[in-house]
């Protein structure tokens, strides 16, 4: 294992997600895409600095990828923040926010989180790493992972983008058309294949068994994350929606977040 170059990478992440200690849920939304395209950036870094065999192009298109990932994510969520700070400002707000008011956790409590999600995002960077520390000079199944990921990426941008605009429209109403006629968590269908592609493109390249569990453990917790999101997400759909009839004919008829797979529901239903 390269150990100093994953030290490297996650000193790179740390800072880049300590963003969380200012707002907690910044750890796991725009300190996570930060981290990511940190992570990319740092990896072009050291080829930069310290060339392998590995060719250029490769990287270089891996820390791309890495980075439009990251801007996507950190963008959307921050546009979402900015336009959110009108509406805390009103006295609705104000009140809604004193009723929910909750202690600041310890820091002790949130260094345990940062330096658990940095660990994280390097595990998930770090397929990028292994080929570049291992020299790895094949280019046919990286491009097919970068493929994957693009996909993954363009479906994940389309899915936010027609989440919005039907929320405009009807905004009593979850997204049920385009990509959510196909699958009620399309947003999150499209980051588990943006990661497979990630992980599928250092298939070629994992030398030893500590690569291949960094790797495999990574992509599991990034499924494991999703699914746990689309759990929680339906949660509050049903909360909310529970008693509308056209919300529940659309969730028992439309999978949860794989297309053609009949899972409908994480939760049970009342």
């Amino acid at each position: 294992m390269p150990w100093t170059l994953l030290g490297i990478l996650l000193a790179v992440c740390a800072v880049m997600c300590a963003v969380g200690f200012y707002k907690f849920v910044y750890f796991l939304s725009i300190g996570y895409g930060f981290a990511v395209a940190g992570g990319g950036l740092a990896v072009l870094a050291m080829y930069l600095l310290n060339p392998t065999a590995t060719p250029l192009w490769i990287v270089i298109a891996q820390a791309a990828l890495f980075v439009a990932y990251g801007i996507r994510l950190s963008g959307f969520l921050l546009i979402r923040e900015l336009k959110n700070i009108s509406f805390k400002k009103t006295d609705v707000a104000k009140d809604t926010l004193a009723k929910n008011n909750e202690k600041k956790m310890p820091v002790f409590v949130l260094a345990t989180i940062w330096v658990c999600v940095s660990v994280l995002y390097v595990a998930q960077v770090s397929p990028m790493l292994f080929r570049y520390s291992n020299a790895s000079t094949d280019i046919l199944v990286p491009s097919i992972g970068f493929a994957i990921s693009v996909f993954g990426l363009i479906l994940e941008s389309v899915a936010d983008n027609q989440k919005s605009a039907q929320k405009k429209v009807r905004p009593d109403m979850v997204a049920t058309q385009g990509l959510y006629k196909m699958v009620r968590c399309p947003n999150y269908l499209g980051e588990i294949i943006f990661w497979t592609g990630v992980f599928i493109s250092g298939i070629t390249t994992y030398a030893t068994n500590g690569q291949w569990i960094t790797a495999i453990v990574a992509y599991i917790c990034i499924v494991f994350i999703m699914f746990n999101g689309a759990q929680r997400l339906e949660k509050r759909q049903m909360a909310r929606y529970g008693e509308n009839e056209e919300y529940n004919t659309y969730a028992n008829k439309t999978p949860i977040i794989i297309p053609l797979l009949p899972v409908y529901h994480l939760n049970k239903k009342k």
